[in-house]
């Protein structure tokens, strides 16, 4: 029997979601459905399927909520091959978005938004831009894997960082030099990492730091969806990169310019570390009808 699915489509700087609500946890996609609702062929098309459920009524949403107990809601994300994945920076961002368009949570200037995720709960605040959210305590990964990408001459180091899902962040030398990899292919990293991991590219502004702000340029093959327009974590992992190899002085603030647009990454001391923020617009788009 076919479920009818009342579906948003929305935006972060060109990385796009197919949107639907499940409060009660009732509707159970396959990989495979999830597949083709973001097959830009035959289905609506997108990088990735944002369904919105109470953390209650997942078995994955228990923990945010022991984290925090007014995380209502739950970001249950899957790229767009249907496999999980742990956290999407523009997408929880189109995520809230879609919650206060829709009349399922509020948040008014200077109020927080706890949301769950697989890589716990991340909060989301209105900005100037649209929203920031609290990506939270960042790390290197460990080691730097060779990465390989067609028609890019030789391999590269990469540095692995994660911010609640994995990167590896490979420097490149020019705009031509970015311009020049066809991301259509995976990029192949050695060694491999288990999980996998989203790959960006990135090159530096010249001036690298202008007034305080750091500026560099990125594109990035997302795990699990293929080259996208934006990827926020991606971002988020781009900037530290960048800053960890620049040393001593490179400043916390950031624009990161994605093929779709611009974001904006901060980072910040806490109490439990250094955390790192990502803020950008969030735009709804059309929405429509389903039977899958």
């Amino acid at each position: 029997m076919s479920t009818t699915i009342h579906f948003t489509k929305g935006h972060g700087t060109g990385n796009d979601f197919v949107l639907f609500a499940d409060p009660d946890g009732e509707i159970d996609l396959s990989p495979a459905q999830m597949a083709v609702i973001a097959d830009r062929h035959f289905g609506v098309g997108a990088d990735g399927i944002l369904r919105a459920v109470r953390s209650k009524s997942l078995a994955d949403g228990a923990a945010a909520l022991a984290e925090d107990p007014a995380a209502e809601w739950f970001m249950d994300y899957h790229n767009s091959d249907g496999s999980v994945s742990e956290m999407c920076g523009n997408g929880i961002r189109v995520f809230t978005r879609y919650l206060i368009d829709n009349g399922l949570a509020q948040l008014e200037p200077g109020e927080t938004l706890p949301i769950g995720t697989r890589s716990g709960v991340r909060d989301v605040q209105r900005n100037l831009t649209g929203f920031q959210v609290d990506l939270g305590r960042w790390r290197l990964d460990g080691g730097e894997p060779l990465v390989r990408a067609r028609d890019l001459a030789v391999q590269r180091p990469g540095l692995g960082i994660n911010v609640g899902n994995p990167h590896v962040v490979v420097a490149l030398a020019s705009d031509e030099e970015l311009d020049s990899a066809d991301l259509t292919y995976i990029p192949q990293l050695d060694p491999s990492p288990v999980e996998g991991a989203n790959v960006e590219f990135v090159v530096p502004a010249d001036p690298l730091v202008k007034d305080g702000v750091g500026y560099i340029r990125m594109r990035v093959h997302e795990r699990g969806s293929g080259e996208t327009l934006s990827c926020g974590t991606g971002a988020a992992a781009a900037a530290l990169a960048t800053r960890h190899w620049a040393g001593a002085g490179a400043p916390n603030q950031w624009r990161v310019t994605v093929p779709g647009g611009v974001v904006g990454v901060r980072m910040f001391p806490t109490e439990d570390g250094e955390h790192v923020s990502l803020s950008g617009p969030a735009e709804l788009v059309y929405s429509g009808e389903l039977s899958v």
